[in-house]
């Protein structure tokens, strides 16, 4: 029985570790850092093979099919909860405030952000997006500052990847 279940634990370990990689891959490939996704990719695949070796070699076991499964799930959980820690690569903040447009804009460029302002046209009028391009690493820090002058400012967050020109996040 012992054995039984050290051979579930082994083939949970190899997956949350192929699949935390995985995941962490999958992002690099989305932010174009492809070396380092070659890299990881490598390294994940190894892991799989040996985990599905083991897996061919032992498939009368059913915990081991339930080792692979929660391998799995947990490989998601820790690749993603990982990669929020890392914080690859860049988003875009839209900030929608009422009445605090420019207060915000003081404060992200007296923190060292750069913000643009874009004149817009609301339900109620006229209105201003700020635009701001960081570093996802102080998306927090960035976000916590701006509700910290407008709590009920719509803010919305998109993933970006630079084409061209100059990107240089905080200027601190």
């Amino acid at each position: 029985m012992i054995e039984a279940l050290s051979g579930a634990v082994l083939i949970m370990v190899l997956r949350i570790f192929d699949v935390t990689l995985g995941t962490l891959r999958t992002i690099l490939v989305v932010q174009a850092k492809k070396y380092h996704a070659a890299i990881t990719g490598f390294f994940e695949v190894l892991i799989w093979i040996y985990a599905m070796k083991y897996i061919m070699q032992h498939m009368d076991n059913t915990y081991n099919m339930f080792g692979y499964a929660i391998g799995f799930g947990l490989g998601n959980l820790l690749g993603i909860t990982l990669e929020g820690k890392i914080g690859i690569g860049y988003i875009q903040l839209n900030i929608i405030s009422r009445k605090f447009a420019k207060e915000i804009t003081v404060k992200l460029r007296e923190s060292k952000y750069a913000v643009t302002i874009i004149p817009a046209m609301g339900g109620y009028g006229n209105i201003d997006v700020l635009v701001a391009i960081i570093s996802r690493k102080q998306s927090n820090q960035v976000i916590k500052l701006i509700e910290g002058i407008d709590k009920d400012c719509f803010i919305s967050v998109q993933h970006s990847r630079p084409y061209r020109g100059y990107v240089h996040g905080s200027r601190k």
